[in-house]
């Protein structure tokens, strides 16, 4: 088949993107530095092979946001055809639950199963946790979102229990046998309630490609394409499941960047990237290293940083943009004078044409911009602040979904536990006993008006929940029939649970709108679960008409872009943490991240360094050393300012000119205070 006119490999990428999109059968790495043009290269080699007559359907996309995978494939189609559109896009979670859907049977689970998110699997270890009496031993037990960390931290890098108690959690390493007695139990009451929980959808993936040959070759033989995006991100189960999709016909392409791998706290593994070529033996590997983001006195910073690492694969990034203005750095006398040099430079910079849409300041912690947030509201400095609580984490959306869910799945006994407790008069245990009467009925809701409840205090409540959660149960409806019924029910309720239920009222809008993509309740509710809207990370997109500077952490930062950042507090103990100084797995990837603040600047970069810190939690003001990040490369790579204030900061002394005294003034002053 021709390529489309619109597709022309040798006007719109360079050699080394070219060689990527254009490549052969067979196992492929791309290494694909900061701003080198990944995304485009993916969508080039969608559009690629479906031009050369690979069926779209037979090619599968994996990122780690359904959006990203949605933009490619709209950006694929507009260089192509609509075709590339049919191409089967997503993140491994949802793929994941595609498959179990229709494989799910072979693993023992049933139609309809449901997902728990993060706060309904903690909720249901903490039911066990009760149940099993571990609380009551007279000694402290893990609480149930430290045992749902262990547990999930342990699926997802491949350590065992007693490694990560001894580890991380060292005061429960006793507890050890009891921990795997619960992680056990939870595993067998979510199997019994047909529920599975994050870290399930992966999980049963890989069991299903490894011990079911038949549906592994069916699975095989449907994908013959398999490219993975971000794959300094996957976590070692991902990239277990990448390779066991590609086992038949070896086509995995994966991309990524070494040097952006920031998340090991999630459990990613650095290993997956740098190991790759060890995986794959005959696998090729291409750089990306021309930059189309910043200028290359940025790019010099980053490589400097980068050159030290003790694992990469040497890259060295180049840009072709025009520019000559070095990073700056900006040493001031403590956080205070940090705040207002911020302030100060983002006005100027606004007065010079610079909206503040196109401005960041990037923290290592979240905390790290409090005193600035203080000067910016002084100056009435519009700005948004991104790593903090996402939308579905909030309590009112999360009881929705769980009456949601209870439609769907009346099994759920994390959700039962949750949306019962929304009554007066029911407690957990009262939630607890009367979830397990429906579970032991097989989930009939004719439970919820037996006699005995009527009389009790709360009867009228679940007589009328029955009613809501019939309508919701029936798929003839459509979705914003069920919703509507859910929404409509559970208003009644919001004013009663929490005193600010106008502000949570537009969450619930909010949510309604967000189900105006989608046809049917389980596509909904698997998506909220998996790939939630996530309104902590900055957007992509800059709007005029909504101005305000960014505040942001460099992990919600990733992956974006402004003209003009600031980064704070580059200091020993801030940048880098202190947890990382000993650690140098830790220690590396704090570098990383550094990295990645420094190149997501495209013209102008601002580094920050207090001389003396505050105290905080107790702690009292101490002078600061500059980040080892900065102490270890040639600073000819920056240019330097000190603003200090009249006084000089601490264990330090400026030297000045002397000033002549005035004597009469000098004689006033004795004569008032005297010799003592």
């Amino acid at each position: 088949m021709a390529e489309s006119a619109t597709l022309d490999l040798e006007r719109d990428l360079n050699a080394a993107q070219r060689a990527a999109a254009c490549a052969g059968a067979g196992a492929h790495l791309v290494v694909a530095g900061a701003g080198s043009g990944k995304t485009r290269t993916l969508v080039y080699r969608v559009a690629y092979l479906v031009s050369q007559g690979v069926a779209p359907e037979s090619i599968l996309l994996l990122t780690f946001t359904r959006r990203a995978a949605q933009e490619m494939l709209r950006r694929a189609a507009a260089l192509l055809d609509e075709r590339c559109r049919r191409v089967a896009g997503g993140t491994f979670h949802a793929f994941a639950y595609l498959v179990l859907r229709r494989y799910g049977e072979l693993l023992g689970y049933g139609d309809g199963f449901t997902i728990l998110d993060r706060g309904d699997a903690a909720d249901l270890v903490g039911l066990l946790r009760s149940e099993g009496g571990f609380a009551r031993r007279g000694r402290r037990f893990p609480r149930k979102d430290t045992l749902l960390e262990l547990f999930s931290k342990s699926v997802n890098t491949g350590r065992d229990l007693a490694a990560l108690l001894a580890e991380d959690y060292p005061q429960f390493a006793d507890d050890l046998a009891d921990v795997e007695r619960l992680g056990r139990r939870y595993a067998e009451r979510k199997k019994a309630q047909n529920v599975m929980d994050y870290d399930d959808l992966l999980v049963n993936l890989r069991d299903l490609l490894v011990e079911h040959a038949g549906a592994r070759r069916q699975i095989c033989s449907r994908y013959r394409h398999v490219l993975v995006d971000e794959y300094q991100d996957t976590n070692r189960l991902q990239a277990h499941i990448a390779a066991l999709l590609a086992s038949a016909h070896g086509n995995l392409m994966v991309v990524g960047d070494e040097a952006q791998s920031i998340y090991g706290f999630r459990g990613a593994s650095f290993a997956n990237i740098i190991d790759f070529p060890k995986v794959f033996p005959d696998a090729r590997t291409t750089l990306l290293e021309q930059n189309y983001r910043s200028i290359q006195p940025i790019l010099d910073l980053g490589n400097a940083v980068l050159a030290r690492a003790r694992q990469s694969f040497g890259k060295r990034l180049y840009s072709e943009l025009p520019g000559d203005d070095k990073p700056l750095l900006v040493r001031t006398d403590d956080e205070h004078g940090q705040a207002r040099f911020v302030a100060e430079r983002v006005l100027e910079l606004r007065e010079e044409g610079v909206p503040l849409a196109e401005m960041a300041v990037l923290v290592r912690a979240a905390w790290h911009t409090n005193a600035l947030e203080i000067e910016l509201g002084r100056r009435n400095v519009p700005f948004r602040k991104y790593g903090g609580l996402r939308f579905v984490e909030a309590a009112h959306v999360k009881d929705l979904c769980a009456l949601l869910k209870l439609g769907q799945n009346p099994t759920d006994a994390a959700a039962w536990h949750r949306f019962l407790q929304l009554y007066d008069g029911i407690g957990p245990t009262t939630a607890q006993r009367l979830a397990a009467e429906v579970i032991d009925a097989g989930g009939d809701l004719a439970v919820l008006a037996r006699p005995h409840l009527r009389r009790r205090p709360y009867g009228r409540d679940l007589a009328r929940l029955k009613e809501v959660l019939d309508a919701i149960s029936r798929p003839d409806l459509g979705l914003a029939g069920q919703l509507e019924h859910a929404v409509r029910y559970y208003q009644t309720l919001l004013p009663q649970r929490y005193d600010d239920a106008a502000r949570r009222q537009r969450d619930l809008g909010t949510l309604e709108v967000i189900a105006e993509r989608y046809d049917a309740l389980d596509a909904f509710l698997s998506d909220l679960a998996i790939d939630p809207p996530d309104f902590t990370r900055p957007s992509r997109e800059h709007d005029p008409e909504d101005e305000h500077l960014t505040l942001s952490t460099v992990h919600s930062a990733k992956g974006l872009e402004w003209r003009v950042v600031f980064v704070l507090n580059l200091v020993n103990g801030y940048f880098p943490s202190f947890p990382s100084f000993g650690d140098a797995e830790a220690y590396e990837e704090e570098r990383r991240l550094f990295y990645v603040a420094v190149t997501r600047a495209q013209r102008r970069l601002y580094l920050l360094k207090p001389e003396v810190l505050s105290g905080r939690g107790g702690y009292r003001e101490r002078v600061a050393e500059l980040s080892a990040f900065l102490a270890e490369i040639d600073l000819e790579t920056l240019t330097e300012e000190r603003l200090y204030s009249d006084q000089p900061p601490a264990g330090e002394w400026l030297e000045e000119e002397g000033v002549d005294v005035d004597d009469a003034t000098l004689r006033r002053i004795q004569a008032y205070f005297g010799d003592g």
